[in-house]
């Protein structure tokens, strides 16, 4: 049967179902046009894709463009009148650009795996559905393979609202030969998954720090279940759906992927729960006009040198929005100090301001500028 006469045949059905209403089969009528409307626009629209691509391809332009992402997202809102909320409409069209990069050039994405882990999750929600995804063993591994050219974006944890910096992604960055080209926030939420009902469970698994962001529900719900860390809460559902009586406390992601009942959703203690990924990539991103820049660097051996660092970025009206700290594991009590400024590395203040700054730093690198993430995805 031809696309043509599948449409003939849902319009047909949608007019002759007698049990429903006569106002009710015209709206489904008109909603099947609307439809056959958007695909038609969309396939036109992936055609002019497909020649990007090809441009892309001649000029030696990178096939993720975060800058353009951000301005098509930017658009979605400025064009919005509803009633489909903002937030809805970003999400079809993230999706719908997942697939402009597959057209484009199939992209692989390398995560802190296994499948299921919440960097699982906060990639596809960032790249959709259409892109390769390549789970990882640790977070080191996510840099070299990016490094080596074997993923063509990484993505990796940076911080958690609730338990502060990623340590290990802190270090790596240290070394890395790539620049940071966009952030996702994402929301974590906490589920008890299990293959069994909640009065049969035995023992939950999971991250350590999952049950520190859980302690208050389950020292309520569950205080006589024996709890039992293991290296992720993706390898807690795994274990989960090979064993009667053992559940994990997961993602929703985990939860589809390892065919896993949701027995209690949204668990966690703090329900403004949140960790900002980076993904970081061979190649910057451009400037889009709302910016954040992350910085390394080491002080100079002098008296006030962190101040007149601060005091530069001061001056030359840059705004710091989050800074930490790392042992440099060259001398003992030497420091790197991570900032995140707003901004880009190409503004003018910015420039300033680094040329100024290395007089008071022993090492100073700009890990890379990128569209500052609005909201959770």
């Amino acid at each position: 049967m031809t696309n043509r006469e599948n449409k003939n045949k849902n319009k047909n059905e949608a007019e002759a179902d007698p049990k429903t209403s006569p106002k009710l089969q015209a709206l489904r009528v008109r909603i099947n046009e609307l439809d056959e409307k958007l695909v038609t626009l969309l396939n036109e629209r992936a055609k002019v894709v497909v020649d990007v691509g090809k441009a892309k391809l001649i000029d030696g332009t990178s096939i993720y463009a975060p800058d353009r992402e951000q301005a098509v997202l930017q658009r979605v809102i400025e064009l919005n009148d509803g009633p489909l909320p903002n937030k809805t409409l970003q999400a079809i069209h993230r999706e719908l650009m997942s697939g402009s990069l597959a057209l484009e050039k199939p992209l692989r994405i390398g995560y802190l795996g296994p499948e299921g882990s919440f960097s699982h999750l906060a990639a596809q929600r960032k790249f959709g559905a259409s892109v390769e995804y390549h789970p990882v063993a640790d977070i080191r591994a996510v840099f070299e393979e990016v490094t080596r050219g074997h993923c063509d974006l990484g993505l990796v944890p940076i911080e958690n609202s609730v338990g502060g910096g990623v340590i290990d992604t802190l270090d790596a960055f240290i070394e890395a030969q790539v620049y940071i080209c966009a952030e996702v926030i994402v929301e974590i939420r906490h589920n008890l998954l299990a293959k069994c009902s909640v009065d049969e469970l035995r023992v939950v698994a999971s991250k350590p720090e999952v049950f520190a962001q859980c302690r208050k529900w389950l020292s309520t719900m569950l205080n006589e279940v024996q709890l039992v860390p293991v290296a992720s809460s993706a390898k807690a559902a795994e274990m989960a759906a090979g064993e009667h009586g053992l559940g994990a406390i997961g993602s929703t992601l985990a939860a589809e992927l390892y065919g896993l009942q949701v027995l209690f959703a949204n668990i966690e203690d703090n329900p403004n729960n949140q960790t900002r990924f980076f993904a970081i990539s061979r190649q910057p991103a451009k400037r889009t006009g709302n910016d954040k820049t992350a910085l390394v660097f080491t002080t100079a051996h002098k008296s006030g040198a962190l101040v007149e660092v601060l005091n530069i970025l001061a001056r030359n009206g840059i705004n710091l929005t989050n800074i930490d700290t790392r042992p440099s594991q060259r001398r003992n009590w030497e420091y790197y100090f991570f900032v995140d400024a707003v901004g880009h590395c190409e503004d003018e203040n910015f420039k300033k301001a680094m040329e100024e700054c290395r007089g008071h730093c022993g090492d100073l690198h700009v890990l890379g500028s990128f569209p500052k993430a609005v909201a959770a995805v």
